[in-house]
């Protein structure tokens, strides 16, 4: 149960790291239980005693009725022999009464300390998932997150809470019972513990073969949340595409990879545990045979002393409670080897580095004129490559020396083909990623100079799948601008076109909009997603593709509501819809991971390049187009199709 450290500085097993960084504060209350739990171990030690006393004191009379601590004067005569059944069950009642009242307080006080630890891990690992970089969420699932955040810390927790407190136990009675059977006859305790070594030994082989397989076990039961989670998050797109059967599949694929793996950990430790009691059962059968041998013919094997049989009675019972922890602590290993796995990938998210942070002498973005700058950029999402070895990563190109600027104040349409790099560009802005070479300046200060927070509450970003909390609608749009008062949110909603739909929902604003806003549809999430933004009165603004889901009658009234919303401040929007940036100041046309094109609509429709040929497909001018727009149109389509669709973390 070492912590030495790894490749790389890693902790071998990171568990008790963990838990001494998230135990400050409550290390009270694993005193307390600690203390109660060698206590009342001890106390309950005291039934066997007295058994044994009362055997040779009171019915054998070979011993003098007397109980250790306790002055002789404090008990009864010899000849008073009912009076000292009388204190022996005085005795057995109180040792009963004071170890239960310590197991209470032993469990408590575990329990407290392991709960506690339990919620400062969850924060904690949930915090740092929080700090991680888009690009950490684009090459990881959902639920198998998900299982680290609960599965795996609450396995950490189980342990804290049951074997910890157990080992105490454990040696407790060890160190205890072999204090007591040393004292009634020492020899026949070195034959109690020749089973001892063997028990070493098998738990010792255990160990090495168990932790692997429960490592197998909490990876592929993150596979199996992650796969659970994907097919309810789809289940529209499961259910209009008929694809039960086909998911009903995965799944149980998923969940059959999860048995084979946990039936392996389960045929070593139902292995484990009957040998571990067949050898403590021959240990305990040959202590029995020696005791026995002792008693009624002498001291066997050239020993010697005697042994009455109270003594006897009072070591038997001993020896068998002195052999059963040493087989309870097979569990404790089992417990933590399945802490150990659960705490490597705990730990390894703790640990995840992130490539975005704040510079050591970062300020606050001050927006001014609110001026862009896109200075020569290019970036490449890098991914892990399933052909190459573990934590090889694969890059992908998707911007090429992008450079251009925004006046503060103006509009700039993005526009271009699926797959282009339209979206990855702009979320360079509030640094969801960080270019690779070049740089982007707002009031020609570099983003990376400045905090992540003052860069993002700068930004305001819409994008064309906006997320809508578990809540009502007025928490949704008050999402990120919390203080809003109730005016300014039906304000921002007004704006977005969305107070009136709003208001003919069952509660207004306080109707319950469903995870991911499945109540509503994508053109009334859109439109709240745009309040949150006019919400946040941020001095740059991104649209993403955010009105893609209204009709064109209510993106008119949506973009006619934005055009005060966007004067006097920087706005950059994303459009597959050209109409939507037709009155742009600029448009951008991005094409491959380039800016191919750049200026009024009506200079691109004079310049006859790419623009002019969208704008014609718009038009449902199809047979003007020339053959090479339509041949480049289906290498596009090839190329999505082989795995680089529009999508977080994708090339768009």
């Amino acid at each position: 149960m070492d912590d030495d450290a790894g490749d790389g500085g890693t902790p071998r097993n990171p568990m008790w790291r963990l838990y001494a960084e998230h135990g400050g504060g409550n290390w009270e209350w694993a005193a307390g239980g600690a203390v109660a739990t060698v206590v009342g171990r001890l106390f309950g030690l005291v039934p066997a005693y007295v058994v044994g006393l009362a055997v040779d004191s009171i019915f054998l009379g070979t011993r003098p009725f007397g109980l250790p601590f306790v002055p002789d004067a404090w008990l009864p005569p010899a000849d008073a022999r009912w009076a000292q059944v009388e204190v022996a069950v005085g005795v057995l009642l109180a040792a009963t009464l004071a170890g239960a009242v310590l197991s209470w307080i032993d469990d408590y006080a575990w329990s407290v300390f392991a709960q506690r630890t339990q919620h400062g891990l969850r924060v904690a690992a949930y915090d740092r998932l929080q700090d991680l970089d888009l690009a950490f969420f684009t090459n990881r699932r959902t639920g198998e997150l998900m299982s680290v955040l609960n599965n795996d810390v609450n396995a950490l927790e189980t342990f804290l809470a049951d074997a910890v407190s157990s080992s105490l136990w454990i040696l407790a009675t060890i160190g205890g019972i072999g204090v007591v059977m040393v004292s009634l006859n020492a020899p026949l305790t070195l034959v109690a513990l020749l089973p001892v070594p063997f028990l070493a030994v098998f738990t010792l082989v255990f160990a090495r073969v168990i932790e692997p397989r429960y490592l197998s076990v909490r990876e592929e039961i993150g596979d199996l949340n992650a796969r659970l989670e994907n097919t309810v998050s789809g289940i529209e797109t499961v259910k209009t595409s008929s694809a039960e059967r086909y998911e009903s599949g995965r799944v149980a694929s998923s969940s059959l990879a999860y048995l084979d793996s946990n039936l392996a950990a389960i045929r070593a430790r139902i292995t484990f545990f009957p040998g571990l009691n067949v050898i403590s059962g021959v240990g305990f059968a040959v202590t029995f045979l020696a005791g026995a041998y002792w008693v009624l013919f002498g001291a066997p094997f050239g020993l010697a002393g005697t042994l009455t049989p109270g003594a006897f009675v009072t070591f038997v019972i001993y020896a068998q409670q002195f052999v059963w922890p040493i087989v309870q602590f097979g569990g404790i290993v089992d417990d933590y080897e399945r802490a150990k796995a659960a705490s490597t990938r705990v730990y390894g998210l703790r640990t995840q580095e992130r490539e975005i942070t704040d510079a050591p002498d970062a300020g606050d973005l001050d927006v001014t004129a609110g001026r862009v700058e896109f200075d020569d950029v290019s970036f490449a999402y890098r991914r892990p490559d399933p052909e190459a070895p573990e934590e090889t990563l694969a890059t992908e190109d998707v911007l090429r020396d992008v450079s251009f600027e925004a006046a503060g104040g103006e509009t700039i349409g993005v526009v271009g083909p699926t797959g282009a790099g339209k979206s990855t560009l702009m979320k360079l802005l509030p640094r969801l990623y960080d270019p690779d070479s070049g740089a982007v300046r707002v009031d020609g200060t570099d983003v990376r100079e400045v905090t992540l927070r003052s860069l993002r509450e700068s930004v305001g970003y819409v994008s064309q799948d906006p997320f809508l909390f578990y809540g009502t609608v007025r928490e949704n749009v008050r999402y990120g601008s919390f203080d809003a008062s109730d005016a300014d949110v039906e304000a921002a909603t007004r704006r977005a076109q969305a107070h009136e739909f709003v208001e003919r929902l069952p509660n207004g604003y306080e109707t319950m909009v469903g995870e991911r806003g499945v109540k509503l549809s994508g053109g009334q999430r859109q439109r709240l997603a745009i309040a949150r933004a006019v919400l946040k009165d941020p001095p740059l603004l991104v649209l993403d593709e955010a009105t893609s889901a209204v009709d064109t009658e209510t993106e008119a009234l949506i973009q006619r509501s934005l055009l005060d919303f966007a004067a006097g401040r920087t706005t950059f929007v994303i459009a597959h819809r050209l109409s939507t940036v037709r009155h742009a100041d600029t448009i951008l046309v991005v094409d491959d991971g380039r800016i191919s094109e750049r200026g009024t609509h009506e200079e691109l429709l004079e310049r006859d390049g790419l623009y002019a040929n969208l704008w014609r497909v718009q038009a449902g001018e199809v047979e003007s187009l020339p053959a090479s727009f339509l041949e480049r149109a289906r290498e596009r389509g090839d190329e999505l199709v082989g795995g680089r669709e529009e999508g977080d973390g994708e090339k768009r």
